[in-house]
């Protein structure tokens, strides 16, 4: 019949059930993924979009389009959108821009104090460099990277800087809260043993303390957890949140050797220390002026540990309970805010150390003194110095002599700045002035200052 279509074979007839994406569709229109339809006016939701003739959609050559799929808002990639308000990153940045330079000055200062005074370099001291040297290097590498952060409002680093600043961040945390161990064993063994320890002791000791630290920061790098963005974004650190149990393992253990040992064993030793310096009290009375004040010395140095100690905990313990709550699934209570608190208020340790060495240390704080001062008082006395006069030119040699045949006669010549004593062991003032004579005795000389 006229306008009846033709019979279809079996094949056709399953193939007509199907209906294709663009039946029912105006012509020339094509349905691209994620695309939408313009009526010439705007683009409506869910509507098509027309297809100039000859042109192809956007794909990779297979049939698929190229552009990637729309991340949904709780699969979004940390750090890709802001956290925090505008004017909350610039008060970061400002904070974290603080922080790092006081580190970089204070711990550089200690460096260079150090190296300048010999009387400074002492197996305990080598210590404190080693302390001054890992802030330091936190405040150069770790701090620079979450400064950047804060100005862009967000993680603008790729994986490999991400990998960088958890794994250094962790290295010289674990190398000064190693020191600060090793220190106290040395106070220890100083203090209740009376055993002092040499310069190959003191090395000795920080090659272990690098290299334990090295281990426990090198190990997510060859797959024993991972170092990924932490909750604020702006900054990296082990994976807390996993609950594989190798990195549940990890965090564990790294707890263990990293915080729980080391804190333990300082509180061990300093624990034994006050209670010897406080034995001494006793016997405080009957010993020698040489003695008192060398236990005293003892006491203040083992305050000043003990100080440095506590100041580091209570930058480092908050930071380990969120740490903590995130692991074992209280990740819920730990907001970005909550977040960004401890990990500023830790990575401050690097700024405070040194401030310690210098006002607690008699030894720092005077080599600090004439460091400052140096300059000052060649400036003071060069202004002090006037130019040459008439009255400014050396004074006439004075002559000593006995008598004749004694001794050679003996020139001294003194300038404007010579401050000279004379001391003769006679006691008497007798000058006879006969100048011709060759037996003439001086006994006193009596030196007036130049009058300009």
């Amino acid at each position: 019949m006229p306008g009846r279509s033709p019979p279809r074979g079996r094949r056709g007839r399953r193939h007509s059930r199907a209906r294709p994406p663009w039946a029912g569709r105006p012509r020339g229109l094509l349905l691209l993924p994620g695309a939408s339809v313009c009526d010439g006016a705007g683009s409506k939701p869910g509507a098509l979009a027309p297809l100039r003739p000859g042109a192809m959609p956007a794909g990779n050559g297979t049939g698929t389009s190229s552009r990637p799929e729309p991340v949904a808002p709780e699969q979004e990639v940390p750090g890709e959108r802001p956290l925090f308000s505008a004017a909350t990153y610039e008060l970061l940045a400002l904070l974290v821009a603080t922080i790092g330079m006081l580190g970089l000055c204070n711990n550089l200062l200690v460096l260079v104090l150090y190296y300048k005074f010999k009387r400074l370099r002492t197996p305990t001291n080598l210590f404190l460099v080693n302390i001054s040297l890992s802030d330091l290097l936190v405040s150069v590498f770790g701090v620079s990277l979450t400064f950047m952060s804060c100005l862009r409002s967000r993680w603008v680093w790729d994986a490999a800087g991400c990998v960088w600043d958890g794994f250094s961040s962790s290295l010289f945390g674990i190398v000064s809260i190693m020191t600060l161990t090793a220190l106290a064993y040395e106070r220890y063994i100083r203090v209740v043993h009376a055993k002092v320890i040499d310069f190959s002791w003191s090395w000795r000791a920080i090659t272990y303390i690098w290299l334990y630290s090295l281990a426990w920061t090198g190990a997510p790098l060859l797959g024993w957890n991972r170092y990924t963005l932490e909750i604020h974004g702006l900054g990296c650190s082990v994976d807390w949140k996993s609950k594989d149990p190798n990195d549940t393992s990890f965090v564990l253990l790294f707890f263990l050797g990293c915080l729980v040992a080391p804190v333990g064993i300082m509180a061990y030793c300093y624990g034994h220390i006050l209670h010897a310096v406080r034995m001494l009290r006793c016997v405080e009375d009957f010993q020698t002026v040489q003695v008192i004040k060398l236990l005293r010395y003892e006491k203040k140095v083992a305050k000043m540990c003990f100080l440095m100690i506590s100041t580091f905990l209570i930058c480092w313990m908050p930071y380990a309970v969120v740490s903590l709550l995130i692991t074992y699934g209280y990740s819920n209570l730990v907001t970005p805010t909550v977040a960004i608190i401890p990990s500023f208020f830790a990575k401050s340790s690097t700024a405070y150390n040194p401030v310690i060495y210098i006002f607690m240390s008699r030894k720092f704080r005077r080599c600090l003194l004439q460091l400052l001062c140096f300059r000052l008082m060649r400036l003071q006395r060069t202004m002090k110095e006037t130019p040459a006069t008439e009255s400014d030119k050396p004074i006439r040699p004075i002559v000593m002599s006995q008598k004749a045949g004694d001794r050679p006669k003996k020139k001294v010549t003194f300038s404007s700045s010579s401050v000279i004593f004379i001391i003769t062991s006679d006691d008497t003032e007798q000058i006879d002035d006969s100048s011709k004579h060759n037996e003439t005795k001086v006994n006193v000389i009596q030196v007036k200052p130049l009058q300009g």
